[in-house]
């Protein structure tokens, strides 16, 4: 598959025609997403590492009038701003905000981005689309479970379209796996698969109690989430060592592997979910997301079987976050970096990396923190969710698809914490006999925020 640019018509590509289509193409559906009638009205919550990456790879595939920005901390704030007035050529900064509320009210936008941690994802999406934007949401959709089912039925009653972040569905080499290996039919019967994050990525520091800083409000950081004593900027990655504002790994990493493999199979919500795990070696961290866990993600005829380590080595070095997809006929292993086809018997072997555009966005390369590897990804992603607002569609990383990818993690730690398995009604919104683990797919507001609820919708 030769890629010769970025702009991909998705129901082409998934149709069998992998020649890539040029922006001119869109003209045949009445649009050109790279001349719009009217740039985009942008605005993007959250500033830091993610939400400025989503940001600018929006800013390369149409044009778009970034009009506001906001974050709590003031230093991120001004350094985007100067950073979007470089990429946009602009005369002036987007106009700056530290209240997400106050920004949505003063501005009519098209599209909010949002790249703020996991605690405060729904009650923004939800805002953004009270506000008449559409929603281009990094995962996972919520915190919980209920916050989760707030969010849809929100986008439903505004009538918003939400794209969430699960950019492998929009990966070129794994979207051709699906296709030529998985859709084709070269696994045969699949039976199971596994999914692992072997990465050290828990934070394993014990910083002492500090004073704020005067360029954050901590508070207003905080939000509905636990108000736990200052340790240090949150938002540079401390966050994710604490159960108090995400899910852990399962809700950092799993849910980007497990909505892979739900994707590249057509697979909804398990039967049943059951997690094991614990820290188990690395206790000296302040940190309270585990270190090693296990959970089962069970389905007529197939498990999908999660484990992730933050310590030690990976059973696979070249798949340390992975899927490993196993049929009767052959084995997929899925990766962002690469995807391999292992067949039984005497077939042939297929390795395809990751595409790099290195050469036709030179601006990736000055980035700072940028995923190369992930860019292209990214890029199509945004574009699936500019042609799904024209098209008054789905995108491709729905924002059900989001919810039962992002939920089904979070019940996984449930289920660990409880110590049994777990089977989701979806439609009645329990878990099946069992009250206690009902009462766990919301987690309580601090005050003076309210959580949200489906009903708030109907």
């Amino acid at each position: 598959m030769k890629f010769e640019s970025i702009y991909i018509n998705r129901r082409h590509f998934l149709q069998g025609s992998f020649a890539a289509l040029v922006a001119s193409t869109f003209g045949l559906y009445g649009f050109d997403l790279m001349n719009p009638t009217r740039p985009y009205r942008v605005g993007l919550i959250g500033c830091g590492w993610y939400g400025k990456s989503d940001l600018f790879r929006l800013l390369q595939v149409t044009q778009v009038e970034v009009i506001s920005i906001c974050d709590v901390d003031q230093h991120q704030l001004q350094e985007a701003a100067l950073l979007i007035q470089q990429r946009q050529n602009a005369t002036k900064t987007p106009k700056m905000y530290t209240a997400y509320q106050k920004m949505l009210d003063e501005n009519e936008l098209d599209i909010v981005i949002i790249g703020t941690p996991d605690h405060w994802h729904a009650l923004q999406a939800i805002a953004a689309m009270q506000a008449g934007a559409h929603v281009y949401l990094q995962k996972p959709i919520s915190v919980d479970v209920v916050e989760g089912e707030a969010v849809l039925a929100a986008a439903k009653k505004y009538n918003r379209i939400v794209q969430v972040g699960l950019q492998r569905r929009s990966t070129p080499h794994l979207m051709e796996a699906k296709e030529q290996i998985v859709d084709a039919g070269l696994l045969g019967t699949i039976s199971h698969v596994e999914l692992c994050c072997y990465y050290h990525m828990r934070n394993l520091s014990t910083p002492a109690e500090q004073p704020i800083p005067a360029h954050l409000d901590y508070e207003l950081w905080t939000g509905p989430a636990p108000l736990r004593p200052y340790d240090g900027i949150p938002h540079r990655g401390w966050w994710r060592a604490f159960m108090e504002y995400g899910n852990g790994i399962m809700g950092d990493m799993c849910v980007h592997m497990f909505d892979a493999a739900r994707w590249m199979l057509d697979l909804k919500w398990p039967n049943s979910i059951a997690s094991q795990g614990g820290i188990y070696v690395q206790k000296e961290a302040k940190s309270n997301i585990t270190d090693t866990q296990t959970a089962v993600f069970a389905y007529d005829n197939l498990n999908c079987v999660w484990q992730h380590r933050t310590w030690g080595t990976p059973v696979d070095p070249n798949y340390p976050w992975a899927f490993k997809i196993y049929g009767e006929k052959g084995t997929l292993a899925g990766s962002p970096m690469q995807y391999d086809f292992l067949p039984q018997g005497n077939g042939k072997a297929i390795n395809k990396k990751c595409v790099y555009e290195r050469e036709k966005y030179p601006e990736d390369l000055a980035e700072k923190d940028i995923e190369l590897h992930a860019a292209p990804a990214t890029r199509i992603h945004m574009l699936d969710f500019l042609l799904a607002i024209e098209e008054k569609r789905n995108p491709s990383a729905s924002l059900l698809d989001g919810h039962i990818s992002s939920a089904s993690c979070i019940m996984a730690n449930i289920s660990m914490d409880l110590g049994r398995p777990l089977e989701y009604n979806p439609k009645e919104r329990i878990i099946t006999g069992d009250a206690e683990a009902t009462q766990r797919l919301e987690r309580p507001y601090r005050a003076p925020w309210r959580h949200p609820y489906p009903e708030d919708f109907s």
